[in-house]
This record gives C-alpha cells, structure tokens and sequence, in this order.
C-alpha cells in the first residue's frame, strides 16, 4: 500500500477523490432527506385538507352515512369519539395502523334513548373541559401527524395521517384521522438514490481520471529536475543545469532556485579549487626556500643562514594560521557571542606600533575577540606597509552601528581596486614591491569575519589622502541604536 501510494500524484488523486467523495455523499444525504421531508409534508398538508373537509362536514350536523369524505378511494378516512371508538371509517378501509386504533369497523349507533340521556351527559363533560375546549361547531386549529398503512381493496401502502379535532353539537368531540398516500415520496425519493448510486461513482472517476492527469502534467517538470540533478550527481558536472519551464508556478521558481542553488555550488567549488592551488603555490616558495637552507647547511654549515630560514619558518606558520582560519570560516563556524570592548581592544592592538594613533570612544559589540583582534591585526599590518608616518585608527558609534576606521598617509587604493583587494591571494604590484611577506589573505580574513559578525568591512579614501578603511559592527545588546540601513 506504501508502495502503491508512494508518489505525489497518487495521494493527490486519492485526496481529491476522498474530498469529493465525501463532500458528494454529505450533499446527497442532505438532498435526500430535504426531498422526503418536502415530499411528506406535501402529503400531510393533502391529508389534513381531507380531515378538516370532513370535520367540516360534521360541525354541520351531517349524519355519518352521508358524509362525502368517506367515499375517496385513495384516502382513507376514520372518525373516533372522545373515548376512541369507531365512530366511522371509509367503505373499502380493511386494515389501518398509526391512527391510534386500527379498527376499520365502526361501533353500533346509539339507541334514541340513550340520545335522549347523551345530552346531560356531555353537559356534564363540557362544564368540566379545560380553557382549550372548543364550542359547538368549532374545528381546532392545527393537526397532528403520524405515519402509517392502510389496506384499501386489498393494496397495502404507506400513508401520510393527520388528525382534526372538531366540537360537534350532538355527538361532543371528535377526531378525524384522513390519509396521503407517501408512494409519491417514496418513488422520488427511491429514484434520487438510485440517480446517486449511479452518478457518484462515475462522478469520482472523472474526478480521480482528471486529478491524475492534470497532477501528472504539473509534476512532468519536477520529474525532468529529478533526472537532470541525478545526471548532475553523476557526471559532477556542476555546469549542467536543469531545465526551467516556462510557467510562472512554482514549479518554474523551484527549477529557477535549483539553478541559482547549482550556480552557487560551482562558484563554491572553484572558489576552493582556486584556494587550494594558491595555497599550494604560496606554500611552495617558502617550504623549497627553508628546504635549500637545510641543505646548504648540511652540506656547508658555515653558510648556514639562520636568520632566513627563521622568516621562512614564521612565514609558514603564518600562512597556516590564516589557512586554517579561513577553513573555519567557510565551513560556517558562528563567532561567540561574548561582549566585546572595541576602543580597549583598538589600544591593544595599537600598542607597541610606532605612528599609530587611537582616537576611540567606549563601544561594546557581541562576537568574537580573537578574532576581531585578528581583523584589527590585520588592517594595521595593511596600513604599515603603505603608510609614509602615520596611522590612525578611530573606534565611535554611528546609529546602531560601532565603526572602526584604520586610515593612512600612504598612497591609497584606487577605486577600481577596493572590492578586488578583498579576495584572497590577491596583492595589488605596488604592494608586492613592499610588501614583507604576506600571502594577501589579510583582507580576505578581515571581510570573512565581519561578515560573520553580522558587519561589513569597506576601503576608501583617507582625509589625509591614504586608504581608509572601515570595519561597521552592529551593537550589543542594551547598546543597540537605529539598525543599520
């Protein structure tokens, strides 16, 4: 069953045919059972028509034999007293049942006598009614009604009775209890079903044939994604892209968000292979260079130069250090969420660099200090090698924002090279020509982290003509101010 319902276009088909099922058999119930109670009521307002003609008849004074409702063939008529005998019924009733009394033969006529005597009687029984009797000749307003059958001529059907008290002068209180036939009802009602029982189910094919198909065709496209992304997956090819359709749905947005998601893998993995191959590179010249000191030295140690091969050797751990860091990095490593002191630590990193200015204002942000110390590191380690005499680095708040600036009186960045000194192993000629050794992955350390701090980290011109550059951290906690735009 798993199996057989493990597809998106099963269960939409089997979920659109169980609502539609079940909306279908509420509606037919609901249909069918204000059809019967229309169809009853029509043949209770027959019958109680047929009662009141008769208690009509009786309010004036007509004798029970000549009674003109008793002789309808297919309604059958019975009058009962006050005690509930027969008093009369209609000529070809046999069997009745649902009235209150099945008899279907009336009771003798009184004798004169008791006529005569009946009168004091019912004298009697009028002075001890309730205030809801009726006067002589009066008909009560309203019916009661009851389902039953009645033989007529040997048929047996269903009947729809209603019952009519009338206040007679000479006889005291009756009920007329009259009949309609319910095969009208019945019939309809019989054939709504049938209709039904019929029409729903080939109803819910239609339904469960359209739903399949029109699900089919909106899944087609996700099925040639499925494919094209298996294709991917193995070739490794992630220059291949699936197909997009040509619908505004979200099939076509998923299609447009798996390509973008395809787009940003590929930069992701040139983006590493192109790392690793630098790192290779920038790896290669120090190790080969401490690996012929080394062997200069074994050969000739007194031609060792130990002073080279101890740069080389901090070169090396340098670069592994910032290797490893940005390894972090890309992985998503989150900074700590610790309070940290932007002016204190501006101070620290100030100190014991000649020319260097600090200028800063108390400011609590929430990160990482080391590695925010290393972004500060590393922007002064930039500006030492382009500054001609001074460096100044400012920490101040600015709306919701804490902004560190490092500027310099060297010769700055031009404005084609801002964003592009930001990638790593990326040094512009005039800094290579002074440069001491960097690998150009201080910039791109420095960005990495203040992207993971929630901040940016931006170059520019100087007031004193050199770059400047400005590090914009949101603030911590209760310190927070306007968020930035």
């Amino acid at each position: 069953m798993s199996r057989l319902f493990g597809s998106v276009r099963s269960r939409a088909t089997l979920g659109a045919t169980l609502v539609v099922a079940v909306a279908l058999v509420a509606a037919g119930t609901a249909l069918l059972l204000s059809l019967r109670a229309n169809l009853t009521g029509e043949a209770g307002t027959r019958a109680e028509r047929s009662a009141q003609a008769v208690a009509s008849e009786l309010a004036a004074r007509t004798p029970l034999d000549k009674l003109s409702g008793l002789d309808a063939e297919d309604t059958p008529v019975q009058i009962v007293d006050e005690e509930g005998v027969l008093l009369a019924a209609s000529e070809d009733l046999e069997r009745i049942s649902g009235t209150g009394t099945s008899e279907v033969t009336p009771a003798p006529a009184p004798s004169d006598e008791d006529d005569r005597d009946d009168p004091d009687d019912r004298d009697d029984d009028r002075d001890d009614r309730d205030d809801d009797s009726l006067d002589p000749g009066e008909i009560a307003p309203g019916a009661s009604y009851t389902n039953g059958t009645a033989t007529i001529d040997g048929d047996t059907e269903d009947y729809r009775f209603a019952a009519v008290e009338v206040e007679t002068p000479d006889r005291g209180r009756l009920t007329v209890h009259a009949g309609a036939p319910l095969a009208a009802e019945h019939s309809a009602v019989g054939t709504a079903l049938t209709a039904m029982l019929i029409g729903f189910p080939l109803l819910l094919g239609v339904v469960a044939a359209v739903t399949w198909l029109v699900t089919g065709r909106a899944l087609r496209p996700v099925e040639g994604i499925r494919r094209e992304m298996a294709a991917i997956t193995a070739s490794e090819d992630l220059r291949r892209r699936v197909p997009e359709p040509a619908t505004h749905d979200e099939v076509a947005r998923l299609a447009r968000t798996t390509n973008a998601t395809l787009a940003a893998l590929e930069a992701s993995v040139e983006r590493q292979r192109a790392f690793v191959a630098d790192a290779s590179h920038e790896l290669r010249s120090p190790i080969a260079s401490l690996r012929t000191q080394l062997e200069v030295a074994a050969a000739h140690p007194e031609l060792l130069d130990l002073d080279g091969a101890v740069e080389d050797t901090v070169r090396l751990q340098n670069l592994a250090a910032d290797l490893l860091l940005l390894a972090r990095l890309d992985t998503g490593e989150r900074p700590a969420g610790t309070r940290v002191d932007l002016a204190a630590l501006a101070r620290e990193a100030a100190a014991g660099r000649e020319g260097v200015t600090v200028e800063a204002e108390p400011v609590e942000i929430s990160g990482s200090r080391g590695q925010l110390s290393r972004v500060l590191a590393n922007l002064l380690d930039n500006a030492e090698r382009h500054a001609r005499e001074r460096i100044t680095v400012t920490v101040r708040r600015e709306g919701g924002a804490a902004v560190v600036g490092v500027a310099d009186d060297g010769e700055g960045v031009a404005e084609a090279d801002r964003e592009r000194i930001f990638e790593r192993f990326v040094r512009l000629d005039a800094a290579r020509s002074r440069d001491d050794g960097g690998a150009g992955l201080g910039l791109a350390i420095a960005r990495d982290v203040a992207v993971r701090h929630g901040g940016t980290l931006t170059a520019g011109a100087a007031p004193a003509g050199g770059a400047l550059f400005e590090l914009r951290l949101p603030l911590a906690g209760a310190d927070r101010g306007t968020p930035r735009a």
